[in-house]
């Protein structure tokens, strides 16, 4: 066989924290959780293929915490997290968004440094019709020496020691960050391991798809109602390029196509529900997803504010959420800030025009 043809085998997740962690305890100790972590996903993985195959799942709840329904996969996937990852000792405790308050994990000696926060199961109302779903997860550094208290957990996203999301679709994916890029495995189901595919992603700074439930159109606030509006206009908008709309209603699906090909990917405040200052959870869906685009050379925003210097008031803190393309998110930016000051042109759908025979100025 040529030398030339030979393919270099490919780097499983463990050498790869290896390499990026070194072999320090505070090093091991952090792989260690990412290893558990990357268990609890396969074991997640093996339960979502199953699909409607499955007979035995746990009964879920009428609603979470959240006031969202429960599926009985989201009951299950929480458990094996929990399960799998206070079996290995290796994190001091979690929360969960099926879980109103975190828990402490029982150690049978030094506690370990370390917290783990996560949403078991993405995009869970999907399930029933086969579409793509996922988990996300983030760790923060737990510097208590006893059992964490809630406040323990409430760091901003810059903080975060690792966070990553896991896909859920005709492969299984695990994309992490631990603070030296973004990078993405894939499951080797034969031999039972993730291997190293999609290294150093990056996201090109100037999108050509969006994605926004569009549905929520009229709730939106001015300077989101002006970006949508120039995306849709197109290369004759203020922009001056064309895009694609996309809506998954799965963060975990959205933020890995902006990270593979590009984009940017809105929830942001609304006026639907005022008492919420957005949908998606700060400390598990925002600053994990934050932390891997910025990574990847993207940008994250509220809109008004880097997402990853929001301090949490609450383990389940809700925030407008704004992801990708630097560029792009950065312009969002600007029409909040424009719009705040007051110093942007009056916003004005072509939909709601007064239609005339007559020139204006015939009028």
């Amino acid at each position: 066989m040529n030398a030339a043809t030979v393919e270099e085998p490919q780097q499983t997740l463990n050498a790869f924290l290896e390499a990026a962690l070194g072999t320090t305890p505070e090093g091991r100790d952090l792989a260690d959780v990412l290893l558990h972590v990357g268990d609890a996903v396969r074991a997640v993985s093996r339960e979502v293929a199953r699909g409607a195959l499955a007979r035995s799942r746990p009964v879920a709840g009428a609603v979470n915490v959240q006031g969202e329904t429960q599926k009985p996969l989201d009951v299950l996937a929480n458990d094996l997290f929990l399960r799998i990852c206070a079996d290995g000792e290796c994190v001091a405790g979690m929360a969960s968004e099926e879980m109103e308050d975190p828990v402490a994990v029982p150690c049978s000696g030094t506690r370990t440094k370390h917290l783990l926060v996560f949403d078991p199961l993405d995009g869970s109302s999907n399930i029933d019709i086969n579409v793509t779903v996922g988990s996300i997860f983030s760790v923060l550094r737990h510097d208590g020496a006893g059992e964490p208290q809630p406040e323990h957990y409430l760091q901003p996203g810059h903080r975060q020691l690792a966070a990553g999301y896991a896909l859920y679709g005709p492969s299984t994916l695990l994309v992490l960050s631990v603070g030296d890029g973004t990078h993405g495995f894939s499951l080797d189901a034969d031999r039972g391991t993730f291997v190293l595919t999609h290294p150093a992603l990056r996201i090109a700074p100037e999108a050509r798809e969006f994605a926004i439930n569009m549905s929520n159109a009229r709730f939106w606030e001015p300077p989101v109602q002006r970006y949508v509006a120039a995306c849709k206009a197109g290369v004759e908008g203020d922009i001056g390029r064309d895009y694609n709309m996309r809506w998954v209603a799965s963060m975990v699906a959205e933020v890995h196509r902006i990270l593979l090909r590009g984009g940017v990917y809105l929830y942001p405040r609304d006026r639907k529900l005022p008492r919420k200052a957005g949908r998606l959870r700060l400390l598990y869906e925002a600053n994990p997803m934050a932390m891997l685009v910025e990574q990847a050379g993207g940008r994250a925003s509220t809109g008004r504010a880097r997402l990853s210097d929001v301090v949490p008031d609450a383990i389940h803190q809700r925030i407008p959420v704004i992801l990708g393309a630097r560029e792009d998110v950065e312009r969002i930016e600007r029409y909040h800030r424009e719009f705040d000051e007051g110093s942007d042109k009056p916003f004005a759908s072509p939909l709601f025009n007064e239609f005339s025979l007559f020139l204006p100025e015939a009028r």
